[in-house]
């Protein structure tokens, strides 16, 4: 990959994890929640999924998973019906105190990891990586060690700095009423989003 090439991936990796979608907002959500140190488990779940897509991307598993109708159109399904139960149970819950001790770092991970792998802004940015990026004339893998450790990288800023803007919430003293109503709204972000996972169609399709 180019220095030019180098430069372009990165500012698509940039938008591509910046834009708010579910992992934004879980990652906000378990600031407010759990605080900054913990919820970092909840980044390095987003990590593990990043890895894993790259590799299975570079592999040419994850484009052929969107060009198989069938298996995105019941994975979207799931992924939207996961997302809004989240966001109905997350509305419900707004308003109760949350039991902190109670929640392992394995439930922290393992819930962002599940955001994460069935995001389908997830699929569309890694085949649009993947399709536009990567030379057809170098072998992939010797492209992944430039590629891997710039996407994770910018992963891990953009997701810790959600965190660490959920973390500034939970600590702010703002009042109980109005701590209720960012709950609230981030609930409905997911189910936004489960409905909008619902309706999309697979990456590299109209």
């Amino acid at each position: 990959m180019s220095w030019e090439g180098w430069v372009i991936f990165a500012l698509f990796w940039v938008v591509f994890v910046t834009t708010p979608g579910p992992n934004a907002v879980n990652c906000v959500t378990n600031g407010m929640t759990y605080g900054f140190k913990r919820s970092l488990w909840g980044v390095l779940a987003i990590l593990t999924q990043a890895t894993l897509f790259l590799m299975l991307s570079a592999a040419g598993v994850t484009a052929l998973l969107a060009s198989v109708p069938e298996a995105f159109f019941y994975g979207k399904l799931i992924g939207a019906a996961f997302l809004i139960y989240l966001g109905v149970r997350g509305w419900i819950n707004a308003s109760r105190p949350v039991a902190t001790d109670h929640v392992s770092a394995h439930s922290i991970y393992g819930r962002a990891f599940v955001i994460a792998t069935i995001n389908i802004k997830s699929i569309a940015g890694y085949f649009a990586a993947f399709t536009q990026f990567v030379q057809p004339d170098v072998p992939v893998w010797s492209q992944m060690w430039v590629i891997m450790p710039t996407a994770l990288a910018i992963t891990a800023m953009s997701y810790s700095t959600y965190t660490a803007i959920g973390a500034g919430l939970g600590r702010s003293a703002i009042s109980a009423i109005l701590n209720v109503w960012v709950r609230r709204m981030m609930a409905a972000c997911f189910v936004i989003y489960g409905v909008m996972l619902g309706s999309a169609s697979a990456p590299g399709r109209t």
